[in-house]
């Protein structure tokens, strides 16, 4: 063998053993080497405005998730279209666990209303639901009524003069005040603004006359003062506020409960998908998220990944049936 060739391979070894001791070094950037999740900051996708209740869910959630994960969780309001607008930026991301979706009840209802740019079973993978929260309905201080049956008589008076907010269309805010129309008979006027926060705003404000918002939502504003508070959309009355009849005692059959959950991009790692949902329902045990939820008339209502995603297979289904009896279009 020349003097040259033997030259040649003594470099070759020292690289390749060089390379081996660079790539195996705790030091080596984490760019390359391989790292366990979390390693960077995770963005929650949160489809709506600030002040309603996916955002006040969605943000104590993401706080206690990025305790649980030692990592930074930053959410990102992308409000607009009834969630669409949010929820396409995650059915588009990156599968990789950093970009998260915290939605609510629209998520199970566009699809009945409109062709949507994503197919919504197919585009996410469920992590977790979170729990539930009943629509209740309020109104503006100004109208006169101090209970569900005065408010219909009292609409029944003032045909196409009562507004009713929605935090966008298709929302269970926006399904609620159909159905509440339908079966009270009322001529109202159904206004959409972008978001719960806005929707709540215009009624405190008088640009609209009622709502049906959660209870999340919508108690801090009652107990200010700021709205009066006529009827529940659970079947039983909230513990929460135990002298606040429900609305399916003027009108049986009446029900409109709002649900919250977690969503990735579909593709995203099973183990990235059941680490978190496992946090999730770990934190939801915790004392101090618990007395918070509670306090806000919010139950918590874990579902695991499979359950989450039948259940919101189930909704889709559900809600088809709403929007065709009730007659509703997206104007």
């Amino acid at each position: 063998m020349s003097k040259h060739r033997s030259i040649k391979r003594f470099f070759a070894g020292a690289v390749a053993a060089s390379s081996a001791l660079l790539f195996s070094a705790p030091w080596f950037p984490a760019s390359v080497a391989a790292q366990p999740y979390p390693s960077k900051p995770i963005r929650m996708v949160v489809p709506f405005p600030p002040g309603g209740s996916p955002d006040i869910v969605g943000r104590l959630i993401s706080a206690k998730l990025a305790e649980r994960l030692n990592a930074q969780v930053v959410v990102d309001n992308r409000g607009g279209a009834g969630g669409i607008i949010g929820s396409e930026i995650v059915a588009r991301a990156v599968p990789d666990g950093y970009t998260l979706m915290f939605i609510s009840t629209p998520h199970a209802v566009l699809p009945a209303l409109q062709k949507m740019p994503f197919d919504t079973v197919k585009a996410f993978a469920a992590i977790a639901r979170i729990g539930t929260s009943p629509n209740a309905l309020v109104v503006n201080n100004n109208v006169p009524s101090r209970s569900v049956k005065e408010f219909i008589a009292f609409a029944h008076q003032k045909p196409k003069q009562i507004n009713f907010g929605a935090a966008g269309v298709g929302t269970s805010t926006h399904l609620a005040s159909e159905l509440f129309k339908l079966m009270a008979n009322i001529d109202g006027v159904i206004v959409q603004y972008r978001g719960g926060g806005p929707a709540v705003m215009a009624v405190i404000g008088g640009e609209s006359q009622a709502l049906f918002g959660t209870l999340v939502q919508n108690l801090p504003h009652v107990r200010a003062g700021n709205l009066r508070l006529l009827g529940v959309g659970s079947p039983k009355r909230n513990p929460q506020v135990p002298d606040i009849p429900t609305v399916a005692e003027t009108l049986p059959g009446f029900e409109s409960v709002q649900w919250w959950g977690m969503f990735s991009p579909a593709g995203t790692p099973a183990a990235i998908v059941e680490r978190l949902s496992a946090e999730v329902k770990t934190l939801l045990g915790a004392e101090d998220v618990r007395k918070r939820l509670t306090q806000e008339g919010a139950d918590i209502d874990y579902q695991s990944p499979a359950e989450y995603h039948r259940f919101v297979v189930e909704e889709i289904t559900r809600w088809t049936g709403v929007v065709k009896k009730a007659k509703v279009k997206v104007e």
